[in-house]
């Protein structure tokens, strides 16, 4: 007999005596309860590098069983994995491994709620995520995981380590069910269409029983195989009182199954293997959608946090010491160079530099801060050396605090979910009982058992959820399709439908409305002077304000190279200065003009402007102003958009009057600047106040928070990747034209829904009356159910023929 190592203590038993552990992305075997517990205990404490080190040592198993319950009750455990919020109630993010559907989600609120000592539940049915607060005077961790595995489900830590490989196994398991279904599907169809034919002009028994026989091999895999998780989710339904759609897809399957073995062997009736196929193919593709359009899986903000440095140089006497970030304490001196990200707020005491706050304010142009300046986590120094005093710890600083309120705000989950979860078992139900009723009646009725159960199943399956599964799946799929085609991804096909109701748009300036460069607007000669000399000095440094005048230089003349610099020497955040010819060349803003000891008084009209001045011999020859430009084409789309019926408002952290100059240019009139992060999504959250559904779009991390607390998010492809992670659509276009598509495709998307559940539901009303009156047999349910599913896939297709505007009022 074949032998295999435990992969615990490594001893060599026969396979057949060995526990299979397939919770993890592949299988693992232990020789006993002992060492699966040990091993899922190590492996939770981040100690598996053990198995490394051993080799191919073996141990002795653990005497006593290990339940790895109780490793979450473990201070290892507590301490890596709950924190205490404000109350001092116990606070823990959970992945609970099983939901499919918004019915798990209820079910597990519900239950959980109940249990005494927990404070609160929230679940987030798009990435399973839950969020638990609990008093640990009342309850244990353990305890609530049990209460959890008691109902068919299972917990485990969040770990965005191991969450990818884990959604990679349920992604391959979900395929893998959905290739068989539809393998049997397409095969079982064709056989059908024989049975149908034959039903009609004649068919020789013998002939028939093969075909019976070809449809029975056929379905029994789709059924116990691909329908699998729908058996598993109706018998925890059924355990705990709760009947939801899983009920109805098994039950109406099973019968249909059942009563066309009894039909395949007495040959008094027709079967109908071909109807169990596609009850669970349709359906379970359904599900399969679901799981493709999930949100990314590593979350948010381990992506966020996860582009902080962990360690700083913090100064002791005149020794430079590499500590983490979480040891820092407030008044220690801290050393940040070129290149290095602020993680930790304080004040400058020597030393100056340019620092990089796109990712707090999100604009592009780097801002000159020196002593006694307050500096925020989260920007970047340029191009100098800095010794600043910590005003903050870690976890109090800026950065820090917008990862907390990002993760509050992604915990909220919208009133219509919390609607949709309490409603979800009510059709099933209904449908459910009618077919028990139905089966009641005609029994008394007839006293004939099989007229009975064939009017039931009638019912149960031409009332199947099929039309209605396939209603909000396959148009959201085909939008998706559509989008995709045009640079626009939604990363959850539910965000086509909840964009499609949004009714105020809100936009970031920088990155989003304009380019994002900074380009040359103001110009002016003050002495004839050749530009090659700018041109020269503006090429030797990769500041944006060199190269936006770099490329003005470009487009207004021909023949700028040839010129040849000496003593070049960059000034930190001022500028730089250089000789040629025998002139002295000096380059940069105002601070580079007092440095050189040229005095020059700023026209009026460049003050709202960032200025790159050029002296010449210590003579102003030139001055340049400049300026984020709008993208190509802004002013149209917003036109466009606003043809669409949509408010619309800019969100940006820059002053007023450049804001306003901005929104002047591309048509808007409603204007919020100057806005730090936390006051952009108190404005969403206003807004939503008031009743209106926001859509925020945004490219920097600046917008990452308000982007969280809108209906929808959207980013721009070449946006920070923080702002792509935390987004709910991502236009890789970068363009607002494709921001107008986007409205167009989810709204059309969304009224093809409509008119799909329409449809459903008119067909169910007519359909369940004549079934249960008698007047549809199996067989006609059947083919009345494919022709519904077909008529709702046709009318989604339709979505592919849309057009879009092309011009203002077309």
């Amino acid at each position: 007999m074949k032998k295999k190592r435990c992969d615990h203590c490594h001893l060599e038993y026969d396979t057949s005596f060995l526990i299979e552990d397939r919770s993890m992305a592949h299988p693992y075997y232990f020789c006993c309860k002992g060492c699966q517990g040990v091993f899922h205990l190590l492996r939770s404490e981040g100690l598996d590098t053990f198995y490394d080190r051993m080799g191919d040592v073996t141990l002795t198993p653990p005497t006593e069983s290990l339940d790895d319950i109780a490793r979450f009750d473990l201070d290892g455990f507590v301490s890596k994995y709950v924190k205490q919020n404000k109350e001092g109630f116990s606070e823990i993010s959970l992945i609970i491994e099983g939901i499919h559907c918004s019915a798990c989600v209820w079910l597990n609120e519900k239950v959980l709620s109940k249990k005494a000592g927990i404070v609160e539940v929230s679940i987030n049915y798009s990435n399973h995520k839950a969020k638990i607060v609990w008093d640990t005077s009342c309850i244990k961790l353990s305890e609530i995981i049990a209460t959890i595995r008691s109902i068919g489900y299972n917990a485990y830590p969040y770990d965005p380590s191991l969450q990818e490989e884990r959604a990679n196994a349920t992604r391959r398991d979900y395929y893998s069910k959905l290739l068989v279904g539809i393998f049997t599907t397409m095969n079982v169809m064709w056989i059908a269409i024989a049975q149908y034919s034959g039903y009609f002009t004649g068919m020789q028994s013998n002939i028939k029983s093969i075909l019976n026989f070809a449809e029975f091999v056929l379905a029994t895999p789709t059924l116990f195989y691909t329908g699998s998780v729908y058996f598993k989710g109706a018998y925890y339904g059924i355990k705990n009182r709760y009947v939801n759609m899983d009920v109805l897809v098994a039950t109406g399957a099973s019968l249909t199954y059942i009563f066309s073995i009894y039909a395949m062997f007495s040959k008094n009736a027709e079967v109908y293997f071909d109807s169990v196929t596609m009850i669970i193919t349709f359906v379970f593709a359904g599900k399969y959608l679901e799981v493709l359009t999930k949100k990314k899986a590593v979350d948010t903000l381990d992506a966020f946090g996860g582009s902080m440095p962990s360690e700083v140089i913090v100064i002791v006497g005149e020794e430079k010491i590499l500590t983490s970030v979480e040891s820092v304490e407030v008044g220690e001196i801290i050393e940040v160079r070129a290149g290095d990200k602020v993680v930790i707020d304080g004040i400058i005491l020597s030393g100056e530099g340019s620092f990089d706050l796109s990712s707090l304010t999100g604009e592009s142009i780097p801002q000159l801060h020196g002593k006694d300046d307050k500096i925020l986590s989260g920007s970047i120094c340029l191009d100098s050396v800095i010794r600043y005093k910590a005003t903050q710890t870690f976890s109090s600083s800026t950065l820090s605090k917008i990862v907390s309120l990002l993760e509050e705000a992604m915990t909220k989950k919208p009133q219509i979910e919390k609607l949709a979860n309490s409603i979800s078992g009510y059709f099933s139900m209904t449908i459910f009982l009618l077919a028990i009723a139905t089966f009641a009646g005609w029994y008394h009725y007839s006293g004939s058992f099989e007229r009975a159960l064939i009017v039931s199943i009638s019912v149960i399956v031409v009332a199947c959820p099929c039309a209605l599964s396939l209603a909000t799946p396959v148009a959201t799929l085909v939008g998706l399709g559509l989008a995709a085609k045009k640079g626009i991804f939604f990363k959850e096909a539910g965000f086509l439908e909840s964009m499609a109701k949004c009714t105020v748009l809100a936009l970031d300036k920088t990155g989003t409305i304009t380019k994002g460069t900074p380009e040359v607007v103001a110009h002016r000669v003050l002495k004839p002077f050749d530009d090659a000399y700018i041109y020269a000095l503006v090429s030797q440094s990769t500041h944006p304000i060199s190269k936006g005048i770099k490329a003005f230089l470009e487009r207004e003349e021909k023949g700028l190279f040839g010129k040849r610099l000496e003593n070049i020497k960059s000034v930190e955040a001022k500028g730089m200065k250089a000789t040629c010819e025998g002139h002295s060349i000096v380059g940069g803003n105002s601070h580079m003009l007092i440095q050189e000891g040229i005095v020059f008084d700023i026209p009026l009209e460049y003050i709202s402007l960032s200025q790159f001045f050029v002296a010449v011999d210590g003579e102003v020859v030139a001055l340049f102003g400049l300026e984020d430009s709008p993208k190509e084409g802004a002013k149209e789309s917003i036109e466009k958009l606003k043809h669409l019926g949509l408010e619309m408002v800019m969100l940006t952290g820059d002053h007023l009057k450049a804001a306003q100059a901005i929104a002047a240019q591309v048509g808007l009139v409603n204007v919020q600047a100057g806005l730090l992060p936390a006051q952009k999504a108190a404005y969403i959250e206003t807004l939503q106040h008031e009743g209106k559904n926001v859509v925020m779009v945004g490219d920097g991390i600046n917008d990452a928070l308000a982007l969280a607390k809108a209906q929808i998010a959207i980013s721009m492809g070449s946006g920070a990747d923080v702002a792509i992670e935390v987004s709910d659509v991502v236009l890789r276009s970068d363009t607002l034209e494709s921001l107008y598509e986007s409205f167009v495709i989810a709204r059309k998307t969304l009224y093809t829904v409509k008119e799909n559940l329409i449809f459903s539901l008119t067909y169910n009303l007519i359909t369940i009356p004549l079934a249960m009156s008698g007047y549809v047999i199996p067989l006609v349910a059947a083919l009345s159910m494919s022709l519904s599913s077909i008529i709702v896939v046709t009318n989604s297709m339709r979505i592919t023929l849309l057009k879009f505007v092309t011009k203002k009022g077309s």
